[in-house]
C-alpha cells in the first residue's frame, strides 16, 4: 500500500500589539486599507500612509510575517513569503488612561486617552500550499527511487542480497543420538 500524500495544512499564524496609544476607530481606518492584501503590497501600503498608526501596524504585520517563517521552519516546511497574505486583521478597545483637565472656577473636567489592541493574521494563499504539497511529492518521488538504487548497488558491490529480500535459514547437521540406537 503506497502512502498517501495529502495536501498540507495552510500556514497561518498572527502578532498582537497591545496598549498601543492610539485610538482604536483611528487603527480601523488603516486596517481596512491592507485587509485581503499580499503581504508585500501591504507593506508598501502601510509605508506610504500619511498616518501615525501605520508604523505600529507595520511593525506588527511584520511580526506575523516572521511568525508565519518561524512556523514553517518548525514544521519542516518551505514557505514562500510571497505567497502571504493579510488573512485578518482587527483593533479592539484597550485600557482606557484617565485624565483630569483644569477647568475654570477650581472644577476639573475628566477625558480619556484611548489604546488598542491590534491583531493582525497572515496566512498562506491556496496556490502556495498547492505547489508546496506539488513539491513533496515530487520530492518524496525521487527519493523512492533513489533508496531502491542504493540498495542494488551496495548489494552488487559486496556481494550480498539485499536486506530486504527473505533469507534462507542454515541447515545445521544434528548430530545422531546415541540413545535412539538401540
Amino acid at each position: 500500500m503506497a502512502p498517501e500524500i495529502t495536501a498540507a495544512p495552510a500556514i497561518e499564524a498572527h502578532a498582537m500589539a497591545k496598549h498601543v496609544r492610539v485610538s482604536p476607530q483611528k487603527a480601523r481606518l488603516v486596517l481596512d486599507m491592507i485587509r485581503g492584501q499580499r503581504a508585500e503590497t501591504a507593506l508598501g501600503i502601510l509605508r506610504f500612509t500619511p498616518k501615525r498608526v501605520a508604523k505600529d501596524i507595520e511593525k506588527v504585520l511584520r511580526s506575523a510575517i516572521a511568525n508565519a517563517e518561524r512556523k514553517a521552519d518548525d514544521a519542516g516546511e518551505s514557505l514562500d513569503v510571497d505567497h502571504l497574505f493579510v488573512a485578518r486583521c482587527f483593533a479592539n478597545e484597550g485600557s482606557r488612561w484617565k485624565r483630569l483637565r483644569p477647568a475654570p472656577m477650581g472644577r476639573a473636567f475628566r477625558y480619556q486617552k484611548r489604546t488598542a489592541h491590534i491583531v493582525v493574521g497572515v496566512a498562506e494563499h491556496s496556490m502556495g500550499v498547492e505547489q508546496r504539497a506539488a513539491a513533496a511529492a515530487a520530492e518524496a518521488a525521487s527519493n523512492k527511487g533513489v533508496k531502491g538504487a542504493v540498495k542494488k548497488a551496495r548489494a552488487a558491490i559486496t556481494g550480498q542480497p539485499n536486506r530486504g529480500s527473505k533469507k534462507q535459514p542454515a541447515k545445521t547437521q544434528s548430530k545422531p543420538d546415541s540413545k535412539k540406537t538401540k
